[in-house]
C-alpha cells in the first residue's frame, strides 16, 4: 500500500504540473490580452505585461510561470486587483464545496436507492417510473430546472428562499438542482449493474437455498453491483465540488463556477490556471480514493506499486 501511494503521489504531481502548464499556455495563446479592455496606451500595456511576466515569447512566459508554480506561487489575479489567485480561490471555494457535498450526498444515495428499487421491480410501474425520472433528469438542463424550481418552490409556494447563501434552507434547491442529472446517471448504472449481478451463478445458488431476492442482493450482490457506481462517483465528486456556473448564477451563489467564467472572459491566465489546478487536483484525489475503495469492495482486486 505504501509503495502504491508513493507511486500515485509522484504521478499525480506530474499530472497536475502538466495540466497547469498546458492550461496556462493555451490561455496566453488566445487572441487579445488581459488588458485589451482597459483604455491604456501601448506603452502602459507593455509595462503591465512586463510587471506580470507576460512579455516575451510564449515559451519564456511559460517557463517563468512554471518556476513560480514549483515554488507554490499561483501569482496574482489580473481580474481581482491586488489579490492573489490563492486568496480568490480560498474565498470562493468553501461555498462551492458545501453546495457540492450536499449535491454529492443527494446524487449518490438517491441514485443508488432509485436504481435498487427499479432493479427489484423490473418491468413494473416502479421500474418504468424510475427510468422515466432518470431520463427526464438527464435530458432537462439545469438552466431550465433551476428557474422552474425557483418559480414553484420559491415564488409560488414560498417554501424555500430563492437565492443567496445563508442557512441550510438556502442549500435545498441549488443542491437538488445540481444533483438531479448525476442522481439519474447513478440510478441507471445501479439498476443495470444489479440486473447483471442477479444473473450470476452464485446469486442463483443463493436464491436456490431459500434466500429472498432482496436478501441475496444486499448480502452478496451489492458489493459487486456498486463497483461501476463507485467508478462514476470519483469524477462526479470533483465536478459537483467545484460547483456549476449555471446553478450558482440562478441561485445567486458566489463560487468557483463563476471564477472559471470570469477568468475566461477577462483573459486572466493566472486565475484560470489556478481554478483548473483545483479541479484537476480533486479529480486525481477522488480517483485515488476510488482505487482504494475497490480493494475493500472486491477482494480479488489488489493494489500494486
Amino acid at each position: 500500500m505504501a509503495a502504491f501511494i508513493l507511486r500515485r503521489l509522484s504521478s499525480s504531481i506530474l499530472v497536475l504540473f502538466c495540466a497547469a502548464s498546458l492550461t496556462f499556455l493555451l490561455s496566453i495563446s488566445q487572441k487579445g490580452g488581459p488588458f485589451e479592455k482597459e483604455k491604456l496606451s501601448e506603452k502602459a500595456k507593455a509595462e503591465k505585461l512586463r510587471q506580470h511576466e507576460l512579455d516575451g515569447p510564449k515559451w519564456w512566459q511559460l517557463v517563468r510561470y512554471q518556476r513560480r508554480l514549483l515554488g507554490g506561487d499561483l501569482n496574482v489575479s489580473l481580474r481581482y486587483k491586488d489579490r492573489t489567485v490563492a486568496e480568490v480561490l480560498a474565498q470562493k471555494l468553501p461555498n462551492s464545496l458545501v453546495l457540492g457535498m450536499c449535491a454529492f450526498v443527494i446524487a449518490s444515495l438517491g441514485g443508488v436507492a432509485t436504481g435498487f428499487a427499479a432493479a427489484m421491480r423490473k418491468g413494473t410501474l416502479v421500474d418504468l417510473a424510475a427510468m422515466f425520472f432518470a431520463l427526464a433528469a438527464i435530458s432537462v438542463p439545469t438552466f431550465i430546472t433551476g428557474p422552474v424550481m425557483v418559480a414553484v418552490f420559491g415564488l409560488w409556494l414560498k417554501m424555500l428562499p430563492i437565492g443567496g447563501f445563508g442557512s441550510w434552507l438556502h442549500l435545498v434547491m441549488p443542491s437538488v438542482c445540481l444533483a438531479l442529472p448525476f442522481m439519474a446517471y447513478v440510478a441507471r448504472l445501479m439498476r443495470n449493474s444489479l440486473l447483471d449481478v442477479m444473473n450470476l451463478h452464485h446469486m442463483r445458488t443463493a436464491k436456490a437455498k431459500g434466500l429472498g431476492e432482496a436478501a441475496v442482493l444486499l448480502r452478496h450482490g451489492m458489493k459487486m453491483a456498486v463497483l461501476p457506481v463507485v467508478t462514476y462517483l470519483g469524477p462526479m465528486a470533483a465536478y459537483v465540488l467545484t460547483g456549476s456556473f449555471v446553478v450558482e448564477s440562478v441561485f445567486n451563489i458566489s463560487g468557483v463556477g463563476g471564477v472559471f467564467v470570469n477568468a475566461i472572459q477577462n483573459a486572466d491566465c493566472f486565475l484560470l490556471t489556478g481554478a483548473v489546478l483545483v479541479y484537476a487536483g480533486l479529480i486525481v484525489f477522488f480517483n485515488f480514493i476510488v482505487d482504494v475503495l475497490y480493494t475493500f469492495l472486491d477482494k480479488r482486486i489488489q493494489l500494486h506499486a
